[in-house]
């Protein structure tokens, strides 16, 4: 049996608390997506794109929008692009340059998706002005973190 002085020394820890939080609710969001055999990542992306209106994005923009890396993201959105959902395009300006724009599977599944983030509030507490607090506060505390690199 752990000694409990050791799991106390975790309870200060705001980066334990917000590491912990983050494998719960991230083990929610994988029972939620099985059904669409989606990773918490490819849903933002499936997200993102269907939220921008028609209007695609370049793997640059994802990447600073998701803060995740080429090297993260450009295997991510091959899978998706290999389940027809994405297409990738480069541009005829600049080939570097790539585009990432949902497919007419891609829209469909973006639309069989709203129902994602209600399915979701279901399982945590009610929202509260505490919940808002908090998420106010990690988004504060996201951009700050995000300038003092």
């Amino acid at each position: 049996m752990p000694d409990a002085g050791a799991s106390k020394a975790l309870d200060p820890l705001l980066c334990f608390a917000v590491y912990s939080l983050e494998r719960r609710i991230g083990r929610l969001y994988a029972d939620l997506l099985a059904p669409w055999r989606l990773s918490y990542t490819q849903y933002l992306v499936i997200t993102m794109l269907g939220s921008n209106h028609g209007v695609p994005l370049t793997v640059g923009e994802l990447g600073r929008l998701l803060d995740l890396d080429s090297g993260t993201l450009s295997p991510l959105v091959k899978r998706l692009e290999g389940r027809d959902l994405v297409r990738r395009e480069r541009s005829a300006r600049d080939e570097r340059i790539v585009s990432v724009h949902l497919t007419d599977a891609g829209r469909a599944m973006h639309a069989e998706l709203a129902d994602v983030q209600r399915c979701l509030a279901d399982r945590l507490p009610p929202e509260t002005a505490a919940a808002a607090d908090l998420r106010a506060r990690l988004h504060e505390a996201n951009q700050f973190l995000a300038h003092r690199r």
